[in-house]
């Protein structure tokens, strides 16, 4: 079976398109990864080649002898629709979770994003915390999340309060909150550890100046995460832009009426 006729390879070639499409990824920004099923290994592995492994950059014991499909670095998400061989490829991770090798894709030379610690490192933690239901990673520069970075505290509780109040769904899609990690430089084992670190408590983190991680079970839970974070973060964009003050907004007693109704449990940090 072809890797291109796979519903898995579909569905993240739609992600990255969507991703594009919402203009989140100018030039090469952002990056995609998907942890393939064992039994979607097997109808594809017939057209694995052995590639030169080479250093993750990272340690991820806890994904030893997975595979991944993942975006490449320096490629444009524009072109993952268009031209996948050369954008996308899927890389095993060896038996001690130290070196990853390429198998399929990156057919021009390429090689798996810049961002592959923090990606793994994430893979891990959210495989441990879901007995293995995760599987995707995303990352994106979504534009609205990123301007509240330079004006509010780089604090979980102002995020996760601030956009939970903007629209009435975000403390149902992602009633754990929000976290945020201060500007570091991207693609190094510090902030992949930060982020990880993040990753235990919440499914989305913010990188301040740069943009956002999200994570899911499946492409449409990962990506309709970052989209509601997102837009909550466009609508409150607009408020601050109208007025420094809001006339009303969702109060403490309104988000333990709505966790009720919905089955879902607020942390109190974030409701006081």
């Amino acid at each position: 079976m072809r890797v291109e006729d796979e519903e898995f390879f579909k569905g993240f070639i739609r992600m990255a398109d969507d991703g594009w499409n919402m203009g989140w990824h100018e030039r090469n920004g952002g990056n995609l990864s998907y942890r393939i099923k064992d039994e979607e290994v097997a109808k594809v592995s017939e057209n694995f080649i052995q590639g030169e492994w080479k250093s993750i950059g990272a340690v991820v014991p806890g994904l030893a002898g997975e595979f991944f499909l993942v975006t490449g670095s320096g490629k444009f998400f524009r072109n993952v629709m268009t031209d996948p061989h050369d954008s996308v490829g899927i890389i095993e991770i060896d038996e001690k979770g130290e070196q990853y090798r390429i198998v399929w894709g990156f057919i021009n030379g390429g090689v798996p994003t810049s961002e592959l610690p923090s990606h793994l490192m994430n893979h891990q933690v959210k495989k441990k915390l879901t007995d293995g239901r995760y599987r995707v990673v995303y990352h994106a520069h979504t534009t609205n999340v990123i301007a509240l970075t330079f004006v509010l505290p780089l604090k979980d509780e102002v995020f996760t309060r601030e956009l939970w109040e903007m629209a009435t769904e975000c403390p149902v899609v992602f009633p754990d909150g929000i976290g945020v990690v201060e500007w570091m430089i991207p693609g190094g084992k510090d902030i992949a550890a930060a982020t990880a670190k993040l990753m235990e408590t919440y499914d989305a983190a913010i990188w301040a100046h740069h943009g956002m991680f999200a994570t899911g079970e499946t492409f449409d839970l990962t990506f309709g995460l970052m989209h509601t974070i997102e837009k909550a973060a466009e609508i409150l964009v607009k408020v601050l832009s109208i007025r420094k003050d809001k006339l009303q907004t969702i109060r403490t007693d309104d988000f333990i009426k709505l966790a009720k109704e919905f089955n879902v449990e607020l942390p109190n940090r974030f409701l006081n």
